[in-house]
């Protein structure tokens, strides 16, 4: 695996916490980073950090009675870079981390949202800013945080119908004013499209095991790539350019790894086709994912079938002891990345020799 076009994945900084961690994000346009956790009499809290001369400088921290689970700045600009936060009581605030203080609280769920993905604060012609909720009442919400109150769009199920606990949430293919498309993965495997702009369910399958974690390659292009991660170790990588009616979207599934369940996989901002992996295990995988000469054909009824491309690891490097629950690339330095683990770590790592994949 190792020459001299090998990437290596550096640990750079490791900084105990002593309580426990669930998200990470870097704060837009800066050298700082937000982490998401609980402390242990059960309060939530957001810690601000700095990195100064290699080493970690806390510079803030904001403490509340629920413990916080998940957030995104996706719907906020550059300049204001507001902080989205799911808790779990169901409770979806927005921050500005400046003032410490809240702009927007809303209470619509009903149990914890363990997963929030947000879309359109900084890229012009893409849709309006909005947020998107998943939550273990089944219920998947997407909000506008310029409306106060009440959902924009509520997805759950019909009434008889099992509500099953939605894991995780994902916006992609807003590529214009009006597409956009939710992905939501379930604890019994399900994996449904929802399209926003017709307000239908696009597309569903079944993974056969709880979806931990999903994310289109790009939000704001046409959808070309999405993954999902499961637990037992498998991820599966869509191509979602070719929509057959009957076979759905052709996908290559890797389920090489021994190592538990695949918490998170997030795409390199600066290379849509590389991606990285975090494991049960404490380990992270680097991927690449290569084309097929042809990405679609046509059957014999005039039908385009999408054909999967394949996947080369690039590096693996264990980094923790405990599972690896969240990480987080940066946007304006390609390898730079921040990692949580149940270790009650949080890390900076550093990825080299991507230019070159």
């Amino acid at each position: 695996m190792d020459n001299e076009h090998t990437p290596q994945i550096i640990t750079h900084i490791e900084h105990n916490m002593n309580h426990c961690l669930f998200d990470c994000k870097w704060i837009p346009c800066s050298a700082k980073f937000v982490v998401i956790g609980s402390l242990p009499k059960g309060t939530g809290i957001l810690e601000i950090f700095e990195i100064t001369s290699g080493e970690l400088k806390k510079v803030k921290e904001i403490e509340r009675p629920v413990s916080f689970k998940c957030g995104t700045f996706g719907a906020s600009s550059d300049v204001e870079r507001r902080l989205a936060t799911g808790d779990f009581k169901g409770t979806l605030e927005i921050w500005d981390l400046e003032k410490s203080c809240q702009v927007y609280i809303t209470k619509e769920h009903t149990d914890i949202i363990n997963s929030i993905d947000g879309m359109g604060g900084n890229i012009v012609n893409c849709g309006a800013p909005e947020i998107v909720t998943g939550s273990r009442d089944g219920t998947v919400k997407v909000w506008d945080p310029r409306q106060k109150g009440k959902p924009v769009a509520n997805m759950q199920p019909a009434q008889g119908e099992t509500r099953r606990d939605c894991w995780t949430v994902a916006f992609g293919n807003s590529f214009n004013d009006a597409e956009r498309i939710v992905v939501a993965g379930y604890d019994n495997g399900d994996l449904k499209m929802f399209d926003l702009r017709t307000m239908s369910l696009r597309w569903e399958c079944n993974l056969k095991n709880g979806v931990c974690f999903t994310e289109f390659d790009r939000k704001d292009i046409p959808m070309n790539k999405l993954v999902a991660t499961t637990l037992e170790g498998k991820f599966h990588v869509f191509d979602v350019r070719t929509q057959n009616p009957s076979k759905g979207f052709a996908q290559v599934l890797d389920n090489s790894a021994k190592s538990g369940t695949i918490w998170v996989a997030r795409h390199l901002p600066q290379n849509r086709d590389v991606f990285i992996t975090c494991a049960g295990n404490g380990q992270v995988s680097l991927w690449k994912y290569k084309y097929p000469e042809q990405r679609f054909q046509v059957d014999s009824t005039g039908v385009a079938v999408g054909v999967a491309g394949k996947l080369q690891r690039l590096q693996r490097m264990v980094i923790s002891s405990q599972p690896i629950n969240a990480l987080d690339w940066n946007r304006d330095h390609a390898g730079l990345a921040v990692a949580t683990a149940y270790d009650q770590y949080v890390r900076v790592l550093v990825t080299t020799k991507l230019n070159l994949q």
